[in-house]
């Protein structure tokens, strides 16, 4: 399904189908790879896509992608760690919303070619 390459590439790759897949489905792009900066002693946090539903709720999207499904799969490598990133990047990425709309973590897992989309895969705390 991927093609040799970096794994920068690959990346790439996976998020353009996740992102594909889920404009198929009525979700409009507000931001690509928003970074929070690393401090020191701090890890940072990045956020693949991050959509809006037609209802206005935020939705923000790690994609991960596995050649295949064993070792549980690409969606089983999101541990507790991440989930902290993610929502420390998710809380300074809606410092700017002068209101906060109703906000989601989803997940976008491919293993081979099979793409599968994790609604509320997570929670804001």
């Amino acid at each position: 399904m991927f093609k040799a390459g970096t794994t920068r590439q690959r990346g790439e790759e996976a998020e353009a189908l996740a992102l594909a897949h889920l404009q198929r489905h009525g979700l409009r792009l507000v931001s690509r790879n928003y970074r929070l900066a690393q401090g020191p002693g701090a890890h940072g946090g990045e956020i693949d896509l991050i959509l809006r539903e037609r209802d206005g709720t935020l939705v923000f999207v790690e994609v991960r992608a596995r050649r295949s499904d064993t070792c549980g799969g690409a969606a089983a490598s999101i541990g507790a760690a991440k989930q902290r990133r993610l929502r420390r990047a998710a809380e300074h990425f809606l410092l700017r919303w002068p209101e906060l709309p109703p906000c989601r973590f989803d997940v976008v897992a491919i293993d081979g070619g099979q793409v599968t989309w994790l609604r509320g895969a997570f929670g804001m705390d």
